[in-house]
């Protein structure tokens, strides 16, 4: 008589190393930090090279993380972690605006601009899993289960 195995679905926040994605999120706080703190104006004197470069370099250290780590679920780590970013980042501009500005300015004071901070911040993460998925599958790391 054959056995009938059930399996169970995964939903979205099954498999997910959690303190990885918060340790992830926080490291993209540079981004934000080198702007207020005028460090990226005084190095690219108003340019695109900092912000471009300090993204590549996140986006890099996300990869290598969830690579390094063998978390099982590379792609969806990494989207969780885009988004722990942008509610760190919208976290930080509340707390930071109101200081430097005197009063409350940022994604909170805009509803659109909330969702579209959280879900331009998913795309990264989905975008840098799927460099990670990438790379799983060209060096025999398998597959994202």
């Amino acid at each position: 008589m054959p056995q009938h195995t059930t399996s169970t679905p995964r939903g979205l926040f099954s498999d997910i190393t959690w303190p990885l994605v918060l340790g992830l999120g926080a490291l993209a706080l540079i981004r934000p930090l080198l702007r207020v703190t005028g460090i990226a104006d005084a190095l690219a004197q108003g340019g695109p090279l900092v912000p471009v470069s300090t993204t590549v370099l996140i986006t890099v250290s996300w990869v290598a993380a969830v690579l390094v780590a063998r978390v099982p679920r590379p792609f969806l780590t990494l989207v969780h972690t885009g988004v722990a970013y942008g509610v760190l980042a919208v976290a930080l501009s509340a707390v930071l605006s109101p200081i430097l500005d005197g009063r409350l300015q940022g994604p909170l004071t805009d509803p659109f601009a909330l969702v579209m901070v959280l879900v331009l911040n998913a795309g990264w993460g989905a975008a840098a899993g799927g460099i990670a998925l990438g790379i799983r599958g060209l060096t025999g790391g398998g597959v994202e289960r």
